[in-house]
């Protein structure tokens, strides 16, 4: 970490004691501790900022609240699609209503949404209940943002359009103590047409090896046994580094991480898969047994059309070399239906990748036009009736190639990490195979976080039954 990136977080950490000793004050006058709640929409690189924040509210001295109801209300937004945003606006109208109820409420927007100028001049025009308004690069400086707002009475705004800085060594309130996420970079330089993630996440930015592996071995020493590395495009990672690295280079560094037994990562490119990364995949002894692939279309016209710097034979050619060097591996993958001039051709194209990738399991999406990105104002927009048609089409095909895969390790006995105890029978726990794939098998909350070697007794489609081995 730079210089000028440690100073920065001393002074952030300054600014939250400040606030420690007002709210303090205040709980004294009032006998009443201030309560939040983070609200998060979105991806898990949203959900690894909400952890901060949340870090940060707690370190001031506010305690988390079990709903909306509470004296700071933050949404950490999300933009991927237009209906996240009014999602966003709907949910205001109520929080206004829970300020009237109680005046001193404070209430925060910050994420992709507000990288938007048009959002951000709706929210000053028709919610100026809203106390403070910042962005994606800047959430680190949540505390003087906070600080500012208290000491003005003013709506507090600042967006950055962009940003090189990387400041992390601040407070974290994780969700799990046995698993965790850790950037390894910001932004995205990708511009695929349909995508308005690179307009507000801004360009590529790697954080160092040193201080990835630093902060891994951190997470370790307080009880993880699993990460997952985010990035909008991991293996693209190193390549704004001096001297440059690759995201192989990171993974060999982390497989040595003593205490570590789990590694997962989301979400890497084909344009830059390379035999390196293959290779550190197959041998590795800590990167889980899944791969996450997008696809988004089978058909090299449209992959062309949405920028994605492959064609449908090198995505083939990837998927067979995986198997090749780990065949037990599961991947699965993104498909978008209904992009922009999408032909019945187009669509049997990725149908076909479909079949010779036999998927472990896909996302779907049905095209949605996202304002600001090229292929919103691409001509042939597809209409919704065939889009559907199709989507059903490609769902019940990825469904009943998954759902043979799924039995595959039924009778073998597998390792899997226990994460919760059933919602539905708590005499059952529920567990992750390194392939992702859920087991649920008799235990008790001791058993969480923890590791066991368990026979997969019975395959029901998606998920096993399991009971532990002897």
């Amino acid at each position: 970490m730079s210089n000028a990136n440690i100073e920065e977080t001393k002074q952030q950490l300054h600014y939250m004691e400040q606030l420690h000793d007002m709210i303090e004050e205040k709980v004294q006058k009032t006998g009443k501790r201030p309560t939040y709640k983070v609200v998060n929409f979105g991806c898990q690189m949203n959900a690894k900022d909400a952890e901060k924040l949340s870090g940060i509210l707690n370190k001031i001295g506010y305690v988390e609240a079990e709903t909306e109801e509470a004296d700071f209300v933050l949404y950490n937004t999300c933009t991927v699609r237009e209906n996240a945003n009014l999602k966003v606006y709907g949910r205001l109208g109520h929080l206004k209503t829970l300020k009237k109820k109680n005046p001193d409420m404070l209430i925060a927007l910050c994420g992709c949404m507000m990288q938007e100028q048009e959002v951000v001049d709706k929210i000053k025009e028709s919610y100026r209940f809203v106390d403070i308004i910042f962005g994606t690069h800047n959430i680190f400086k949540f505390a003087e943002l906070l600080k500012a707002r208290l000491d003005s009475g003013e709506m507090i705004i600042d967006i950055w359009k962009d940003t090189t800085e990387i400041v992390e060594d601040l407070p974290a309130e994780r969700k799990y103590s046995f698993k965790c996420g850790v950037n390894i970079m910001y932004g995205c330089n990708n511009f695929c047409t349909y995508c308005i993630v690179p307009y507000v996440r801004g360009r590529e930015r790697s954080r160092e090896i040193a201080d990835i592996v630093k902060e891994v071995e951190q997470l370790v020493a307080d009880g993880v046994v699993e990460v997952m590395l985010l990035g909008q495009n991991v293996n693209s990672y190193g390549k704004t580094l001096e001297p440059k690295v690759s995201f192989a280079d990171l993974l060999k560094e982390l497989d040595k991480v003593e205490g570590l037994e789990r590694i997962r990562f989301m979400t890497p490119h084909p344009k830059d898969i390379t035999d390196d990364f293959i290779e550190v995949l197959a041998n590795s002894k800590k990167i889980c047994n899944h791969l996450h692939l997008p696809l988004q279309s089978g058909s090299t016209r449209l992959l062309k059309k949405m920028n994605r710097h492959y064609t449908k034979e090198r995505y083939l050619e990837i998927v067979n070399q995986v198997r090749e060097r780990i065949p037990n591996i599961a991947i699965t993958t993104d498909i978008i239906v209904g992009f922009p001039g999408e032909t019945e051709e187009d669509f049997l194209e990725t149908m076909d990748v479909v079949e010779k990738a036999q998927y472990d399991g896909a996302f779907t999406f049905i095209y949605s036009k996202r304002t600001g990105t090229p292929a919103a104002v691409m001509p042939d927009q597809v209409p919704e009736d065939v889009v559907k048609e199709r989507f059903d089409r490609l769902l019940a095909r990825v469904q009943e190639i998954s759902s043979k895969s799924h039995g595959q390790l039924q009778g073998t006995t597998q390792t899997v990490l226990v994460e919760e105890v059933n919602h539905q029978d708590p005499s059952m726990v529920t567990g992750r195979l390194t392939n992702n794939t859920t087991v649920h098998l008799k235990g008790n909350e001791q058993m969480i976080g923890k590791i066991f070697r368990v026979n997969l007794v019975e395959s029901k489609g998606f998920y096993y039954i399991g009971e532990l081995a002897e």
